[in-house]
């Protein structure tokens, strides 16, 4: 006699998110997410250092957090001492360093140790989706600073800080991506860096600065990281290699003091970040970082190049986009009457998808008119060919 089956539902978390559809495979045109390009995946590099790990200690695999402990395998983390001083001027030790399973575990590991149901956070207006989900998740309240083409707009934000001081609220942290701003790809101007560090103490709230993009420069140099210019311990910053190797790496890290370090450790309660790729990481960029970086930066300006190309002939006049100085995506207005969300699955039934602006506002509405374009996954061909089409679907 078969049973009755059980009905889930029913006692599932009251907070769960609605459900996830069943996945469809990739769209011919993706212009969503971070994806890299494949072809510039050093797979025979790759290997190489994956024959040097594998003739390596075999006790960084028999055993949890042998070489490094639980901050993270010591060759990654003293590659990234030397990195984040040469590019971000950041100071630091591979002791203030935390690897963890991709730049969204160091997300929510900040948020873990810092924030509480009804905290107050605030954030850019428009800013990194994931980031605004898992503060909706905890039930945070945030509140979105106006930006422009060099940042946060400093004296709203400080209009905000005033605000809340007067009603007895003190937030949590200030949310900032300072260069190339997802989804804006602005970058926040030295002054307003320094003002940023200036109102952080006058009202003694911490920054949360979130440089996951920074590698991604196209040529020259971009202003120093916030950490760099911080001498109070008021910085929290975290970056990734997903963007400058690939998501599948699922690689981040954090750069904190101990006071927060110790709090952060005792929260990671994975076991540990994965041992292989770390290692591979480690070994691969200590020896071919400086020509793996500047052949994606030079493949990302290309498509760039052809993606901004593309929007030019076939919408023409009536979008409205900044080309960025690095980075992997587009942020384009579309004419106000427009609501992006109307035009997603008319997209996905030609192939096409695209991320709607609401997803990336903090007041989703005031977005409804923009779209999100990341260009590193499609050929330059896929790119012309895909703007086309898109065009026709928004019929502008």
């Amino acid at each position: 006699m078969p049973g009755t089956n059980i009905d889930y539902s029913t006692i599932f978390n009251k907070t769960l998110p609605p459900p996830s559809n069943k996945w469809q495979g990739h769209p011919k045109y993706n212009f969503i997410g971070g994806h890299s390009d494949p072809k510039l995946v050093p797979m025979d590099s790759f290997i190489e250092s994956a024959a040097n790990v594998f003739t390596g200690d075999p006790r960084n695999i028999a055993m949890y957090n042998f070489e490094g402990g639980p901050q993270g395998i010591l060759s990654l983390r003293n590659f990234l001492v030397g990195k984040l001083a040469a590019e971000r001027g950041i100071d630091v030790s591979a002791e203030d360093i935390l690897i963890t399973s991709g730049s969204g575990q160091a997300i929510e590991l900040i948020n873990e140790v810092l924030l509480e149901t009804g905290d107050t956070v605030i954030v850019e207006s428009f800013t990194f989706s994931g980031a605004l989900s898992y503060l909706r998740q905890r039930g945070v309240n945030f509140i979105g600073v106006d930006t422009d083409d060099h940042g946060i707009r400093m004296d709203h934000l400080k209009g905000i800080l005033e605000g809340l001081k007067l009603e007895g609220i003190r937030p949590k942290y200030i949310y900032t991506i300072p260069t190339l701003q997802n989804p804006t790809g602005s970058v926040m101007s030295m002054e307003r860096r320094y003002q940023l560090l200036n109102l952080s103490e006058e009202y003694d709230v911490p920054i949360f600065e979130d440089e996951c993009y920074a590698d991604l420069i196209f040529e020259g140099e971009y202003e120093k990281a916030i950490r760099a210019l911080d001498d109070s311990n008021r910085v929290l910053h975290i970056g990734s290699f997903s963007k400058s190797l690939g998501p599948g790496l699922r690689l981040g890290y954090v750069v904190a003091s101990w006071d927060v370090m110790s709090r952060l450790l005792s929260r990671k309660t994975d076991a540990g970040t994965g041992v292989i790729d770390q290692m591979i990481v480690g070994d691969y960029f200590s020896k071919h970082y400086d020509e793996h970086i500047h052949d994606m930066r030079s493949a990302l300006k290309r498509k760039c190049d052809v993606l901004s190309a593309a929007l030019r002939e076939h919408f023409g006049p009536l979008v409205d986009f900044e080309e960025p100085r690095g980075g992997m995506y587009l942020w384009v207005k579309l004419p106000p009457e427009t609501d992006s969300r109307a035009y997603v699955q008319n997209a996905l039934d030609e192939g096409i998808a695209y991320n709607p602006g609401p997803d990336w506002s903090a007041n989703p509405d005031a977005a409804a008119n923009y779209i999100r374009l990341c260009f590193a996954l499609p050929s330059e061909s896929e790119i012309r060919e895909g703007i086309e089409k898109l065009a026709k679907v928004f019929k502008l």
